[in-house]
């Protein structure tokens, strides 16, 4: 017959056993704790995608170079011809050359808004490109170091005399021929031609 154990080891047994449940849960709670408290820290160590976690490295996009204006000490006007004598009835085709002489780029508006094209004899404006002009239009364009372009349209002059008032009317005055002189002068972007181009209408 088995022997029975006094109610005092039985208590003791219980004991050792909350004993041992408590240690478990003890443990458990320290393991749920040091895994929150490791993703605290990995989550405030690591930077946002893009921003450095140091401010004296952290450096902004690349900057896109600003090119400036035009200055008038390195652009070149020069105005253009397609001949220099004009037989009676045909129309000077009028150009300008233009050349950045400077050393860097620069941006000019070469736009028909800017071109100005000035037909003279002696003290008389006979004609400008402007009294009549229709629908100007800009365009800034980047003209680089030493190059030099010209306009791609030529203007022509009807080889009458023009004003803001006369646009359209058949009554323009003809410029007289028989080899009188003509000078042409122009401007573009607010730079003017420092000479003039002689021509001859017949």
């Amino acid at each position: 017959m088995a022997r029975r154990h006094s109610p005092a080891v039985y208590r003791r047994r219980r004991l050792v056993f909350l004993v041992g449940v408590l240690a478990v849960l003890i443990l458990v709670i320290a393991v749920i704790w040091w895994a929150a408290a490791q993703a605290a820290g990995d989550k405030q160590e690591t930077p946002a995608p893009g921003v450095s976690s140091g401010s004296s490295d952290q450096q902004g996009p690349a900057e896109t170079p600003v090119v400036a204006a035009c200055v008038a000490g390195n652009i070149t006007v020069l105005p253009l011809t397609d001949a220099a004598e004009y037989p009676s009835g045909v129309q000077p085709q009028l150009s300008i050359e233009l050349t950045n002489t400077g050393v860097v780029d620069c941006t000019i508006d070469v736009g028909t808004t800017t071109q100005v094209f000035t037909i003279t004899s002696g003290q008389d404006v006979w004609w400008r490109s402007t009294d009549c002009q229709e629908d100007p239009q800009e365009l800034v364009v980047t003209l680089e170091a030493g190059r030099t372009v010209t306009t791609t349209t030529p203007v022509p002059w009807d080889r009458r005399r023009s004003s803001p008032e006369s646009c359209g009317s058949d009554s323009r005055q003809n410029a007289p021929g028989g080899g009188a002189s003509y000078h042409l002068s122009v401007s573009i972007g607010g730079f003017a031609s420092e000479g003039t181009k002689q021509i001859f209408l017949y």
